[in-house]
Parts: structure tokens; sequence; C-alpha cells
């Protein structure tokens, strides 16, 4: 009963998660969602992905939001959120497994923030991402830890030399994301001339 509940408020976009746990928190959305389209709420690798989800067979996953990520409590250790912060991730996290058939399923804990992916800087490899984690404590981890890349001296540095503001003004979104194991991989450039 606690996981059919769980997993229809995850599902349902418009129903805020603080129905459940008493706390007005932002939802997590799903990839191929509209509501993952906002750069805003979840930056611009995710709502790229989630165009890309809308029409293609893309690994399920969820997005922590930039509004949920300003929830977490500052200054803290990257794998202490607050409770309510806490209780969603596990509640998407335990929904994200049924979706892919596993009880703790590995995924991929990956950055994205608002001003990536743009026109003038790309932060490619500049965020970090976190590979094959698996249950709920080395997700929140992984979340914490990527939320924490936003004040490494390497985006620091990077944003000076793209001319872009300090990054104290800049919001993250975290995507969770069902990690597909390989036999094969690789990574294509393009120009635009």
């Amino acid at each position: 009963m606690r996981h059919a509940v769980v997993r229809e408020l995850c599902e349902n976009v418009a129903s805020p998660l603080s129905q459940l746990f008493k706390q007005p928190i932002p939802d997590l959305v799903w990839l191929g969602h509209p509501a993952c389209d906002d750069v805003s709420m979840v930056g611009g690798k995710v709502a790229s992905l989630s165009r890309l989800a809308a029409g293609y067979r893309v690994p399920p996953g969820f997005c922590v939001t930039t509004a949920v990520l300003d929830q977490w409590e500052e200054g803290s250790a990257p794998e202490t959120p607050r409770r309510h912060v806490r209780e969603a991730l596990a509640g998407a996290y335990l929904a994200l497994g049924e979706r892919c058939g596993a009880h703790d399923p590995r995924v991929a804990v990956r950055s994205s923030a608002v001003d990536e992916d743009g026109r003038s800087a790309s932060f490619a490899g500049q965020y970090d991402t976190f590979l094959n984690v698996s249950g709920i404590d080395g997700v929140i981890e992984a979340v914490g830890r990527c939320r924490a890349t936003l004040q490494s001296e390497r985006v620091i540095e990077y944003r000076r030399n793209v001319g872009l503001p300090a990054a104290d003004n800049i919001r993250l979104a975290v995507l969770v994301q069902q990690l597909v194991p390989s036999d094969v991989s690789a990574v294509m450039f393009t120009a635009n001339p």
C-alpha cells in the first residue's frame, strides 16, 4: 500500500509531495514529463534529456529540482539533507526501483546547472557525476556531493574564465537515472561552423 501511494505521488507532478510529507516542497519531476523541460527548475542537461525522453527510449530517472536543492541544509555534510528532502528522495528512489524492476537500482547521479549547456559555456566535465550508485543512502550522498560541486575550485575558475558570475547565485538540479551497463561506450564531439 505504501509503495503504491509513493509511486502515485511521484508520478503525478501536479500533486506536491507535501501531501505525503506535510512540508511545502516542490515536486521531483520525471524525465519525459513536460514540467521537466523547464531549465530554471531542472537545468540545461536534464531539460535536453527530458525532451529526448519524450520521443525516444531513455532510461527512467527523476530530477531533484533546483527548489529541492535550495532546501538542503546549508553547511551540512552532503549526506545530511533536511528530513523532508530525504523522505522525498527515498520515495522517488523507491518509485524508480519499481519502474526499473529492481529493489535497489543502480543509478547515475548527474548534476544539471541552470546555466550549463548554454551558448557561451558548456561546463563539460566541470560538475561531478557519480556512477553505479545504489541504495537510498548512496543516492542521498551522491546528490549532496553533486550540490557541493557548485563551490569547487574547478567550477569557480571555469566560471571566471568564461565571464560568468560567481557560483553563489547559480542554481543546480540533479538527475538520478537508471544506470545502463555498457559493453562499449564512446564520446562524440561535433562542431557547428
